[in-house]
């Protein structure tokens, strides 16, 4: 896997959890940069964290499946992306009227466990591959980092709406990325 397809790879796992911060961000009462990095830091703790533990699992059962990896892995990340894309299209635009200051901790440690159940479906695909997991760990949990940080402050300014085309922006790279994956060990077969 190369540096592109790392950080289209952090880019994408990390669409779903701007998308929420978004969400966040509108939900709430003009939140504050602080409240914005608290829930970045959250979510990318998380989301850093799934990818590998989907990876421990995968090397688990990669030696009774490697005759098919690149085939899981595409319709892992397929998968993903297609049911982004629905969620997206699906996602509920409306904003309660009493918006809070802040967010529970287990507030956004629940989101943002649910918005990385794909990064460990994703771990679960790289580890047929056998990539190193670590360094594409970092880079989803630094991007998912900043970008919900970001996603929080917009969503201040602009409400909800821009979180769902991020969500299938985010799910278009991961049909691409999987696609991509086929089609090279595809060609590799002699």
């Amino acid at each position: 896997m190369n540096l592109a397809s790392v950080v289209l790879l952090a880019f994408a796992m990390s669409t779903d959890a701007f998308a929420a911060a978004v969400g966040k961000g509108a939900a709430l009462h003009k939140p504050r940069f602080t409240e914005a990095l608290k829930t970045g830091v959250i979510f990318g703790v998380i989301e850093a964290a799934t990818p590998i533990v989907g990876w421990g699992l995968g090397r688990a059962a990669a030696p009774y499946v490697s005759a098919w990896d690149h085939w899981i892995a595409f319709v892992l990340l397929s998968g993903l992306g297609v049911l982004m894309i629905r969620n997206a299209c699906m996602a509920d635009t409306t904003v309660p009227e009493g918006r809070p200051a802040k967010h529970s901790f287990w507030l956004l440690a629940l989101t943002g466990f649910a918005t990385s159940i794909d990064a460990m479906a994703v771990g679960v695909g790289l580890a047929f591959l056998d990539i190193g997991i670590i360094p594409v760990a970092a880079a989803v949990g630094i991007t998912t980092l900043v970008m919900v940080t970001f996603g929080v402050m917009l969503g201040r300014v602009l409400g909800a709406v821009v979180g769902r085309r991020a969500e299938v922006i985010g799910g278009i790279i991961l049909i691409g990325i999987g696609t991509v994956i086929l089609i090279e060990h595809l060609r590799a077969m002699p």
